[in-house]
């Protein structure tokens, strides 16, 4: 039924158009369709009569049925914001009080009323078809309904001195149930649509709540979610246990979440926020250790990346916003809090490049792209038409280079993350930090010289390659002499650390291959100059004073094969000649009468005393064309 991207999909289209009203209206309009469709609509200058309620079989017959009940909850719940936003525009500095008030709730109830029915509808699974994400997402929806009508019946009006904190109690009830709710189903489908819903609305009316509730910032919006979460609802607490067991369980005491190591240095995390994002990255990461292990292919075990990446990104941003908020309250550098979150910020952005440094380095393939071999050749699925079986075949040169060519573009990536990490603030100043950037650098930079290495040996160019891995052996060189972090291990995740066991074994792999291409590129050039000397004894080879542009490669200039001798014929390139056959029959302007050549005088002679002829003219110029 997909309830949450309904009514996500609803607001988000008006919001662009307009506010609320513009919502309300489209809301109205599509209702009014709905009801002619399913025959509920009363007719015009006709009397009203009610409508005989909707059943869960009606929801089974025709989904709309359901639609239309979440189209006039949330055409209520726009009703109440809109006039909310209304009164805030003219009466900022004042409350809502009156008639005013009790109208926004009315309408708040109203809306909640409908999303008990849609509740009532699907949770009869049977008749209406609806499957258990449907029940959890219409739950979730009712609680985010009640969640704003408790929240207004406790936000607006005038207070007495001196109420209560506990008064808050029910709207984080419901606020923290809905949040657990679209927690839990984000986290089991993989749907970012619940991670918007939670950002826009829920999220912030629980910390809103919470300060209320005099909940200390420290505290994160999911450990009060947590702790609202009303669990004496054996139902719903079962349903959202079978989406994820974790999402109640509160986390283990640990430092995880309220400090962050940075080479030696601890920082105090004080912002919620950024220990929150912290504790799951931390979690992520453990996840990926299992993910990579059951992953087969290398694309599989980089897509296990993208949750530990999502995770280390929430706690960069919360960093980042928690620094502004100090900026603009004008805390000097030297303050505490404010050195805290530097060596904060430095710490989780350098953990998000070296979590997208891993990704890249398991798309590149075992031992960072040491090796490399011929994929394994594939058989067509259909078999031939005579009953023979497909010939296997070996990959192809052009299919190798490409394969070359995406492991290169990786190690590009590679090294501009690298190179991003000493933008980092902080980071320049720490020599050792450094020295250890520039090895492993040298490293990435040494593999992608001997891939480029390894194509242009596929291409038969030697030399070429002799280069290219002499180029990566003095890399890997220096790479083996840099120093190394204390916890430069084999890790059981990739990451951006370079251990001393894998720069010792690139560096040996490289000393044996590029005496290997020396070797042939010395037997090429023996080979090569024995077939000269062979050739031009037979005086095929082409003659030194033809080749007097090229430098002699093997330092020797074969004496015997000055010129070609005997000479023998061939064609000599020279200019071309153009006879203008026209020049003389066409008068061009500017040339003189005189110059105009005469025609030929004709005299008649006597043959034999037979007859006469005429005798031609004489022919002139070149070939006869009377030049």
């Amino acid at each position: 039924m997909d309830i949450t991207k309904f009514i996500f999909d609803y607001r988000e289209s008006a919001f662009l158009l307009g506010g609320y009203d513009t919502y309300r209206a489209q809301l109205s309009r599509r209702l009014l369709t709905v009801r002619r469709k399913l025959g509920r609509a009363t007719p015009k200058n006709a009397k009203y009569s009610a409508k005989a309620p909707i059943t869960a079989e009606d929801v089974k017959k025709d989904p709309e049925f359901l639609q239309l009940l979440l189209l006039t909850a949330e055409r209520a719940w726009a009703h109440a914001m809109s006039m909310k936003t209304a009164h805030s525009e003219d009466n900022a500095d004042r409350n809502i009080t009156g008639a005013a008030r009790q109208h926004i709730l009315s309408r708040l109830h109203k809306a909640a009323q409908h999303a008990q029915q849609v509740v009532g509808l699907v949770c009869d699974r049977s008749a209406s078809g609806a499957t258990e994400t449907d029940v959890l997402e219409a739950k979730a929806y009712l609680y985010s309904m009640t969640g704003a009508e408790a929240f207004e019946k406790q936000a607006g009006g005038v207070k007495p001195k001196g109420a209560s904190p506990e008064r808050w109690k029910d709207c984080l009830a419901h606020y923290s149930a809905a949040r657990v709710i679209y927690t839990a189903l984000s986290k089991a489908t993989k749907n970012e649509l619940f991670k918007e819903v939670l950002v826009t609305s829920i999220d912030p009316s629980i910390r809103y709540a919470a300060y209320q509730h005099r909940i200390p910032r420290t505290v994160g919006v999911p450990a009060v979610s947590k702790k609202f979460f009303p669990k004496d609802d054996a139902d719903l607490l079962t349903a959202v246990e079978k989406l994820d067991p974790r999402a109640l369980r509160e986390e283990e005491s640990s430092s995880s979440g309220t400090t962050v190591t940075w080479r030696g240095r601890t920082a105090n995390v004080v912002d919620a926020a950024i220990g929150q994002a912290l504790v799951s990255a931390e979690f992520e990461s453990y996840e990926l250790g299992n993910s990579i292990d059951m992953a087969s292919s290398s694309k599989d075990k980089a897509a296990a990346y993208d949750d530990v990446l999502i995770a280390t990104q929430d706690a960069v941003d919360a960093t980042r916003q928690a620094i502004e908020e100090l900026e603009k309250e004008g805390v000097d550098e030297g303050d505490s809090r404010m050195q805290d979150l530097r060596v904060t910020s430095l710490a989780v952005n350098y953990d998000l490049i070296a979590w997208r440094v891993g990704r890249n380095r398991v798309l590149i393939g075992l031992d960072d792209g040491l090796s490399f071999s011929s994929s394994p050749p594939q058989k067509p699925r259909r078999a031939r038409k005579d009953g023979k079986p497909w010939v296997e075949r070996d990959e192809p040169t052009g299919r190798k280079l490409a394969r070359l060519r995406e492991r290169v573009a990786l190690y590009d990536a590679i090294l501009q993350s690298i190179d991003s990490i000493k933008e980092l603030r902080g980071a320049v100043r720490d020599a050792g930090f450094m020295s250890e950037l520039e090895g492993q650098r040298a490293y990435f930079q040494a593999l992608r010289c001997l891939n480029l290495s390894n194509s242009h040996a596929l291409l038969s160019a030697s030399k070429e390659a002799l280069a290219l891995a002499n180029r990566a052996l003095s890399l890997s060189s220096q790479a083996v002499s840099a120093p190394k972090s204390a916890d430069s291990d084999m890790p059981r995740t990739p990451k951006l650390e370079v251990s001393q066991d894998q720069a010792e074994l690139l560096n040996k792999s490289l000393v044996h291959l590029t005496n290997h291409y020396r070797g042939l590129v010395t037997l090429g050039q023996l080979s090569g100059h024995d077939a000269t000397a062979d050739k031009g004894k037979t005086g095929s080879v082409t003659a030194v004073v033809e080749r007097l542009n090229e430098y002699p490669t093997s330092g020797t200039v074969d004496l015997k094969n000055l010129v070609a001798w005997p000479p023998q014929l061939k064609p000599v390139p020279v200019k071309a000649l153009f006879f203008d056959v026209a020049f003389n029959y066409i008068d061009y302007a500017g040339r003189s009468g005189a110059e105009v050549a005469q025609e030929p005088r004709t005299e008649r002679m006597q043959v034999d005393g037979k007859g006469t002829g005429e005798q031609k003219a004489a022919k002139k110029g070149w070939f006869g064309f009377g030049r």
